[in-house]
């Protein structure tokens, strides 16, 4: 089955086929059930400048409805590379990619392009040096990178594949002509027809302590007995510094929905797309394969067992799901097949034949990451993110 599904996926990638995408549609229930309140991610409205949600309109099945967005494009791509960074450190698995290693206060510190905003491209990476004290755009790995472009890409599918998975954009360095590949694979999760909910959030102090404002300098907070505080000395109330009562207060909390649906497409058309210079169209064709199982594997690995942590108060189970191919529509009427191929272990099964063959028209992937070190800049700036700079406010959850 996986040689039979590799084959089909070897000619969609190249646009050589009817196959025009896979796709994914999952449905979700909340942990208490249907109708349970569940916690989107909080934006700052433009209109009101307070935390709300993201709601908008959507047809969904035909019939348009409101819908919040429990999860976006950029968050479900992210889970995908966390959950193939873990699986690479469980040595399930080897997938080439960057990694910025250090320490700071005492404390090991460690980036890498599947978890930098921008990946591969990354201002992490940009004020990186190698263990000689080279920038990492003039070693080897990194100015094979900074040559790379639309025609030629054959440099990141050597050394940072997923960055021609979930997309990537050199927009940290001065140049003309900059690289931008849009992302191949794409998911999202969305709650339907949701009813706001309020809530009031507080803090019981047992000791009830006073509220009183009190002075704040860097060696600590000191009482101030109902005086102002000397000039150039900060002030705040003790229930700003996590003492103390505060009154509860109305704000937003979660959402009832009919339904949670998630959607995941891999473009088998903008893998189709891609070039790899001077290579052999076996190696070109072998390479969009590659990527299209990378796209897939990373789907299966965050989201194909049976529940997903999305955030707190987020906590879904699986109601029903379905992979499919989606293939040239027929009398205005889209096709789409079922994929036999939805399991963690059939996707791995299907990445290890795409890289063999891969490898067989002549990629060549390293053993292990490209390892680099923050600049003298950067290390200063990493390490003062993890100093302790005196009190700080208390925030909310």
């Amino acid at each position: 089955m996986i040689e039979e599904l590799y084959e089909r996926l070897l000619a969609a990638a190249s646009a050589q086929s009817e196959d025009s995408a896979i796709r994914v549609q999952a449905a979700y229930e909340p942990t208490d059930g249907l109708g349970g309140r569940i916690f989107p991610p909080t934006v700052k409205s433009r209109a009101t400048d307070a935390a709300g949600y993201l709601v908008e309109p959507r047809y969904v099945d035909g019939v348009e409805v409101k819908v919040v967005l429990l999860d976006q494009r950029q968050s479900q791509a992210n889970r995908c590379e966390q959950a193939l960074l873990d699986a690479v450190r469980r040595q399930d698995l080897f997938l080439p990619h960057l990694e910025l290693s250090t320490e700071a206060e005492g404390r090991a510190v460690r980036i890498t392009s599947l978890e930098a905003p921008h990946r591969s491209r990354d201002a992490y990476f940009r004020d990186a040096q190698d263990d000689e004290g080279a920038k990492f755009d003039e070693t080897e790995a990194g100015a094979a990178l900074c040559r790379a472009g639309a025609g030629d890409l054959g440099a990141y599918l050597r050394q940072v594949p997923t960055d021609l998975v979930y997309g990537v954009w050199d927009s940290h360095r001065k140049r003309r002509i900059q690289v931008k590949v849009p992302r191949a694979y794409t998911s999202e999760m969305y709650g339907v027809s949701p009813l706001m909910g309020v809530r009031a959030a507080g803090r019981v102090d047992r000791l009830n302590l006073a509220g009183d404002t009190v002075a704040v300098t860097e060696a600590g907070w000191s009482p101030l007995d109902g005086a102002k505080p000397p000039r150039g000395v900060a002030s705040a109330r003790m229930s700003e510094l996590g003492h103390g009562m505060i009154p509860p207060s109305e704000g937003i909390g979660g959402v009832s929905v009919k339904a949670v649906r998630r959607q995941a497409t891999i473009s088998l058309a903008q893998l189709s797309s891609l070039r790899f210079g001077d290579e052999s169209q076996e190696f070109a064709a072998a390479g969009r394969a590659l990527l299209a199982s990378i796209g897939l594997l990373g789907d299966r690995l965050a989201f194909g067992s049976s529940a997903l942590h999305l955030r707190s108060g987020c906590d879904l189970v699986v109601v029903s799901e379905q992979v499919e191919w989606v293939r040239r529509g027929q009398d205005g009427v889209p096709v789409t097949e079922p994929m036999e191929c939805t399991t963690v272990r059939d996707s791995l099964a299907l990445f290890e034949l795409a890289l063999e063959r891969a490898r067989k028209t002549g990629l060549e992937w390293p053993i292990e990451p490209v390892r680099v070190r923050p600049n003298a800049s950067l290390q200063q700036a990493i390490a003062k993110s993890f100093e302790v700079a005196g009190i700080g406010a208390v925030g909310e959850e």
